[in-house]
């Protein structure tokens, strides 16, 4: 199956030409939907996988995006404070309804609805890095100045 022909994976494809951006989504042979599997698969560090999490706000029951170096944990109380509301985990259906991706191929852009998000500044320590493009087998080359205009995203300590 061509997965480049996958609706969400066109949308982050459509996301990135309608901003001006040249990346283009390509499709691996194998998953990578944890980053350890994207790094392995791609050759890279894990740290230059920028791994998109979605929680959930408990209080005003909206997603908050957290783009993360692949290395990296977030620490959910620190972006609560940030947000002045607790996180929560996402489940899939929370995920899928209010970014239109799959867990494990949720691209840093084209969600279905605007995401508050937040930039883990340790992602800035590299040239390259590679996000997930709307499905497990897909991703995309950018650089972190790329992804901030991307996503309007704050960068900020996540760890």
């Amino acid at each position: 199956m061509d997965l480049l022909l996958n609706e969400s994976v066109q949308r982050v494809q459509n996301a990135l030409m309608e901003l001006g951006h040249p990346n283009e989504v390509i499709q691996l042979p194998d998953s990578a939907r944890t980053a350890q599997e994207a790094a392995d698969t791609i050759g890279c560090e894990v740290a230059q996988i920028a791994k998109s999490i979605i929680f959930r706000l408990k209080g005003a029951d909206k997603p908050v995006l957290v783009v993360a170096s692949g290395a990296n944990r977030v620490n959910e109380k620190r972006i609560g404070e940030v947000v002045q509301d607790k996180l929560g985990k996402a489940d899939a259906d929370f995920v899928r309804e209010r970014t239109g991706f799959v867990i494990g191929g949720v691209a840093p852009l084209g969600h279905v609805e605007p995401i508050l998000t937040f930039i883990d500044e340790d992602l800035f320590q590299y040239t390259t890095l590679w996000a997930a493009a709307g499905h497990p087998k897909t991703v995309f080359e950018l650089t972190p100045e790329q992804l901030v205009a991307m996503t309007q995203g704050q960068v900020l300590t996540i760890k």
